[in-house]
């Protein structure tokens, strides 16, 4: 039996102490060991930024790469073995900003992966800076005299592209965020968890701005529905909805042909090929 403990490590937390990081930190855990799934067939993935130091705090595998650049990498760790159970979890700033056409990508492709998005609406690691999702208007550290572009609505564009799970969870709700993310890891395809994640060092909002305006979703909406869900997340009355968005239709995942012709190994397990061999590879493209 697997126990939330055996995910524990001894790498000491660098986020401010009271960081509703360490909320998405505990609720992930508490779901591996739901899903009975041992360290070592788990991987996660992260780009650059505070969130993104997640995957130092959890033993199993992991891999840290470059600021936005955490899909490319999960898209071939879970190519190349499929056994993994894959989650990338970092911020909406290397996510959606650096990382936003990795994310459109990975989601036409249908990977299947389980992608966490911590959204805290600002760029907490560089002391404050305006993400891709802050509000127009609000002041940064940068932006001192307001934001005046468009936040971007990756959920829209999620739905749009007809996303097999898309869902919105709240540190402020652990027990709630845990069944999103439960669902969202069990889904075979490409799913989706943006997580309202207030920093309570250069955030203008204090954390009960938000507890005033999350609001579950209800059991009347029809998460099939794609127009209801662009409803839900384009006009919410300055509310923010929490729960399930959104299901698409069951689409075959990234890499199914090559591994209906693989079926006996995954591409970590097939050797590298001699020199003589790759030569002969080679001809095989050479124009007649």
């Amino acid at each position: 039996m697997t126990r939330k403990p055996d995910f524990d490590n001894d790498v000491e937390i660098q986020w401010c102490p009271g960081c509703p990081n360490s909320v998405i930190l505990g609720s992930l855990k508490n779901v591996l060991a739901k899903l009975e799934r041992r360290p070592h067939e788990i991987c996660l993935v992260s780009g650059i930024g505070q969130a993104a130091k997640l995957p130092h705090y959890l033993k199993c595998n992991f891999f840290n790469g470059l600021h936005g650049r955490a899909l490319p990498a999960a898209t071939g760790i879970v190519s190349a073995n499929p056994e993994l159970t894959v989650v990338v979890t970092s911020g909406e700033g290397d996510m959606y900003g650096e990382g936003g056409n990795h994310f459109i990508h990975a989601l036409r492709r249908n990977v299947d992966i389980t992608v966490v998005v911590h959204n805290n609406e600002i760029y907490a690691l560089t002391k404050g800076q305006a993400s891709p999702t802050t509000r127009i208007g609000e002041a940064r550290s940068v932006q001192f005299r307001g934001v005046e572009i468009a936040p971007l609505n990756m959920q829209a564009i999620a739905i749009a592209h007809d996303c097999g799970f898309v869902a919105r969870g709240f540190t402020g709700d652990a027990e709630h965020l845990e069944d999103l993310l439960l669902q969202a890891i069990r889904h075979k395809g490409f799913s989706f968890v943006e997580v309202i994640q207030p920093c309570i060092s250069w955030h203008t909002h204090p954390f009960k701005w938000y507890k005033d305006r999350v609001r579950k979703i209800d059991d009347s909406h029809d998460p099939t529905d794609a127009g209801a869900a662009f409803q839900l997340v384009m006009d919410n009355d300055g509310g923010i909805p929490t729960g399930v968005l959104f299901r698409g239709k069951e689409r075959k995942v990234f890499g199914w042909k090559f591994r209906e012709r693989m079926s006996e190994k995954t591409l970590a397990e097939i050797p590298f090929l001699e020199d003589g061999e790759i030569v002969r590879e080679l001809e095989k493209y050479r124009l007649q």
